[in-house]
C-alpha cells in the first residue's frame, strides 16, 4: 500500500490526474450541497426568487464555516504529504490528530456564536425585512450540522494527501446523494420550504462526515487517527495554522466581497440584484470547481515529491498543472459567455432575474480564464508549504483590489450595479498575473537551479 502511494515514482501527469480527477470530482458532488438547494429553493411556488435572495443571504456565513475547516484542512494535509514523502509517519499522523481536534473545537464556538447572532449578522450582510424570514430559516438549522461541516471538509484532505483519491470522492458523494434524495422530499413533500433544504443538508454531511472517520480509524488508513495524536503541541499548531491561512483567508475574503456585494447591490438595485449575485456565485462555484479539483490534486503529488527532494519531477508538475488548467479555464470562460440566460434558468425563470442577470453575467465573467493564474500560483505555494505568499495573494484578490472597487465603482461613470460586477474581472487580471509570475520567479526558476545541481557537480 506503501509503494503504491509513493508518487515519486511513475509519471508525474499520471499522479497528478489520479488524485485530481477524483478531487475534481468530489468537489464538483460537493457543491451539489448548496446547488440542488439553490435550485429547488428557486422554484418554490410564489415565493422562489425571494427565498434564492434569503439563502444568498446566508452564503457569507457558509463561507465563514468552510474557512475555519480549511484553516485545519488544507493547512494540515500538505504538511503531511511533505512528511511522508520524508518518511516520517508518526509526524504526520500527530498533524492530523491536532487538525481533527482544532476543528472539534473550532466548531463548537462557531455554532454557539453563529446562532446567536444570526439576526443582525443577516441584516448586516443586506438582509431586508421581506428576505430575512427566509434567510433566518435556513441559517438557524444549517448551523445544527456546523460540526459535521468541520469534520467531513476538513478531515477529508487527509484522505486524499495518502493517495485515495476515490475514497476522497466517496466522501462527498454519499453526502450529496443523501441531499439530492432528501431535497424534494423535505421541501415540498413535507412543505418545509428553507428549512427543508437545511435539514437534508445536515443529514447528508452528517453521512460525509461518518465515512471520513470511518476510513481514518480504519485499516486501510495509512496515517490513522489515534487518540494519542488528538493532544494540541503549540509547534504544530502553529505550522497548520500558518499553513492553512491561506485557504482560510480566501474563504474569509470571499465572504467579505459577498458581504460587500449584497450590501451595495441592495443600495443600489434592491432585492432583484442580490438574486442576480446570488445566481452568478452559484455558476462560479461550479465552473471553478474544476479549477480547484486540479490545482487541489496537484498539491500531494508536488508535496510528496518536494519532501523527497525531487525538484525535477516538482517542476513537470507545475508545467503539466498550468496547461491542463489553462485550456479547461478558456473552453469555460467561452461558454459561459456565450449562454448566459440558459445559465440562469437553471435556477429561476423569473423575467425580470433574467434580463437583470444576462449583462451581469457578461461583466462578471468578462476574464473568468485570468482568475486560474490565482488557483495555480496559490495552491503551489500551499503545495510546498509556503504558506506567506499563500497568504498574501489570497488577500491581495479580494480583500485588497475586489472589496474596494465594490464600494468605489458605483459612484465612477454613473455604473451603479454594473461597478459592483466590474470588480471582479479587474481583479482576476491584476491578481491572477501578480501570483502567476511571483511563483514563476520564486518558485518554478529556483527548483530549476536546485535540479541542476546534480549534474553541475
Amino acid at each position: 500500500m506503501q509503494s503504491g502511494n509513493d508518487f515519486s515514482r511513475g509519471s508525474i501527469p499520471r499522479n497528478i490526474l489520479s488524485m485530481a480527477l477524483p478531487m475534481t470530482a468530489a468537489q464538483l458532488i460537493n457543491i451539489l450541497y448548496n446547488i440542488v438547494d439553490r435550485m429547488y429553493i428557486g422554484r418554490i411556488p410564489g415565493e422562489g426568487r425571494l427565498a434564492l435572495t434569503g439563502l444568498g443571504l446566508c452564503l457569507p456565513i457558509i463561507s465563514i464555516l468552510m474557512g475555519f475547516a480549511n484553516l485545519c484542512g488544507m493547512g494540515g494535509a500538505p504538511l503531511c504529504s511533505i512528511h511522508r514523502g520524508r518518511g516520517e509517519e508518526k509526524e504526520a499522523e500527530a498533524i492530523m490528530g491536532n487538525s481533527f481536534t482544532l476543528l472539534i473545537l473550532f466548531g463548537v464556538v462557531l455554532t454557539a456564536l453563529c446562532f446567536w447572532f444570526r439576526r443582525p449578522i443577516l441584516y448586516l450582510f443586506g438582509a431586508s425585512d421581506v428576505t430575512y424570514p427566509y434567510a433566518d430559516g435556513y441559517l438557524a438549522l444549517y448551523l445544527l450540522g456546523t460540526l459535521f461541516v468541520m469534520i467531513g471538509l476538513g478531515m477529508n484532505p487527509f484522505i486524499n494527501s495518502q493517495g485515495f483519491g476515490r475514497i476522497g470522492m466517496g466522501t462527498v458523494a454519499l453526502g450529496a446523494l443523501v441531499n439530492i434524495v432528501l431535497d424534494p422530499v423535505f421541501i415540498f413533500g413535507l412543505g418545509m420550504g428553507v428549512r427543508g433544504a437545511a435539514l437534508a443538508t445536515i443529514l447528508s454531511q452528517a453521512c460525509s462526515a461518518a465515512w471520513v472517520l470511518l476510513f481514518l480509524t480504519g485499516k486501510q488508513s495509512l496515517l490513522k487517527l489515534r487518540p494519542a495524536a488528538l493532544r494540541l503541541q503549540a509547534d504544530r499548531v502553529r505550522k497548520i495554522l500558518s499553513l492553512g491561512l491561506s485557504g482560510f483567508m480566501m474563504s474569509m475574503t470571499n465572504s467579505l466581497v459577498q458581504v460587500l456585494c449584497n450590501a451595495t447591490l441592495q443600495q443600489w438595485g434592491g432585492d432583484l440584484y442580490v438574486g442576480v449575485m446570488t445566481v452568478v456565485n452559484s455558476i462560479r462555484e461550479v465552473i471553478s470547481m474544476p479549477v480547484s479539483g486540479i490545482t487541489s490534486g496537484s498539491q500531494p503529488v508536488l508535496g510528496f515529491n518536494y519532501g523527497a527532494n525531487e525538484y525535477g519531477r516538482v517542476r513537470e508538475g507545475i508545467r503539466f498543472v498550468f496547461w491542463l488548467t489553462m485550456i479547461y479555464s478558456v473552453i469555460v470562460w467561452l461558454s459561459t459567455l456565450a449562454f448566459p440566460e440558459l445559465l440562469i434558468r437553471i435556477f429561476n425563470d423569473d423575467p425580470e432575474l433574467i434580463r437583470d442577470g444576462v449583462p451581469a453575467f457578461r461583466i462578471y465573467f468578462a476574464t473568468f480564464a485570468c482568475m486560474s493564474f490565482q488557483f495555480i500560483g496559490q495552491s503551489i505555494f500551499v503545495g510546498l508549504g509556503r504558506s506567506r505568499q499563500a497568504i498574501f495573494f489570497s488577500l491581495l484578490r479580494k480583500a485588497v483590489i475586489v472589496a474596494p472597487l465594490t464600494l468605489i465603482l458605483p459612484y465612477c461613470f454613473g455604473l451603479g450595479v454594473n461597478g459592483v460586477f466590474l470588480a471582479e474581472p479587474i481583479s482576476n487580471v491584476l491578481g491572477g498575473l501578480a501570483c502567476i509570475l511571483t511563483m514563476y520567479v520564486t518558485v518554478y526558476r529556483p527548483l530549476g537551479q536546485e535540479a541542476a545541481r546534480p549534474y553541475l557537480k
